[in-house]
Order: C-alpha cells, then structure tokens, then sequence
C-alpha cells in the first residue's frame, strides 16, 4: 500500500477488476451462524488464520478512524493490523455488524500478503477478552478508493450492502491490490501510498469458544 512498496506477481484475479464489484454478501447461508455476539464494543486483539501459510496471532490495534486513513496506515507501517471503530469505522470483534481488519500486503512484512488467497469456507480466528470468535469465509470483494460508493459498501454494517440492518457479525479482511494494480498499469496512489484497489475477504461469525489461553 505505501508507494514504494516491492510489488509480487500477479494474481488470476486481475480480470476481474473489469467488471463490477461483488455485491451483497448477505444471500448466501451454507453455514449456521452464530448469535453469540460480544457488545461490540472496541478492542485490540489477536487475528489467526489456519490457513497455509498461516498467519498466528498478529496483533490488531484498535483506533477511531476509518479504513485506510492516516492514522490507520502509521498503525500497519509497524507491521501489524488496524481496526477502524466509530462513526466511520466499524464494531468490536465479535459485535453485529463490520469487524474491519487492515494490514499490508507487501510492505513493512506484509501481514496480509497470502489473505487475497483465502478460499470460502476458511476458518479466521479472533480473540479478545476471554473469547475466541471464529468467522468462515464467505465473499470477496474489490474496493476501488477512487469511489466514494465503493467505500461506503466496504465500510457498511452488512459489507457491501450501505443502509442494510445488520443481523450477523462480519469480519472484513482488507488488504491493497498493488500486483494487480501494477500488471495492468494503474500506478496511482492516494496521499497515503494506498493503491486504487482493494481486495476485501468477508467472513461472519459461527461460532464464540472460551479463549485458549490467557486472556490479554
């Protein structure tokens, strides 16, 4: 996301950057979903992800703001994940509504660098306080920051859905769309170094387990 990033090969899924960006993720129903929620309140937090690679509790800090701003981009430039909370931003783990989870993809260690590869149905752990909320991938999206549509949907309570009720937990997980960007030619860059295209991994919440381990 930061302009002077290295930038990896890219994906398959460049082409569809051609074409609309997938919309509501509210529809599909293969899994039970929990009604477990936390207050939503604000939290720090740990993000794993089983997946291989995986990704093993990296922190996520907590900050009022939305995705991607300024104060966002100074938290993943030290190489760990941000979660917009507020008026703008999203809930707390596990609450109804956005969870929203930012980190880079191939810059400062490049946290989020294999999550544009996660597949439907993955599990995504997140633990705060004394539990563990586990999501399951469900839709990905493409976020183009140059729309104002675009990132109303990113940031919506039902991700993708702006004005939609929410009555499950989500986790979006977001990460920049430099390779992508770059292999057809799109060099720019808002004031923050993030490219014009996100990739978004949707998840909602199944499950709320006891915390293994202490509580942080």
């Amino acid at each position: 996301m930061h302009r002077t990033q290295l930038c990896g090969p890219a994906l398959a899924v460049v082409a569809l950057l051609v074409g609309p960006v997938t919309p509501a993720v509210a529809g599909d129903r293969p899994f039970s979903f929990s009604h477990e929620f936390s207050s939503g309140r604000p939290h720090d937090a740990r993000l794993t992800i089983p997946s291989r690679p995986s990704i093993d509790h990296v922190l996520v800090d907590a900050y009022r703001g939305k995705t991607d701003d300024g104060p966002g981009t100074v938290i993943q430039n030290r190489g760990i994940a941000a979660s917009p909370f507020g008026p703008a931003g999203g809930v707390g783990p596990g609450g109804l509504g956005n969870y929203q989870v930012t980190a880079h993809r191939t810059a400062h260690g490049g946290i989020f660098r294999h999550t544009p590869s996660l597949h439907r149905g993955q599990p995504v752990y997140v633990d705060a306080g004394r539990w563990r909320y586990v999501y399951r991938i469900i839709k990905t999206r493409w976020v183009s920051f140059r729309s104002a549509k675009a990132l109303r949907a990113q940031r919506a309570p039902v991700p993708g859905r702006p004005g939609v009720e929410p009555r499950h937990a989500y986790i979006t997980i977001s990460t920049c769309a430099t390779p992508e960007d770059h292999a057809r030619g799109n060099y720019w860059t808002d004031r923050f170094g993030n490219p014009e295209h996100r990739i978004d991994k949707i998840g909602v919440l199944v499950d709320r387990v006891p915390r293994p381990g202490p509580p942080r």
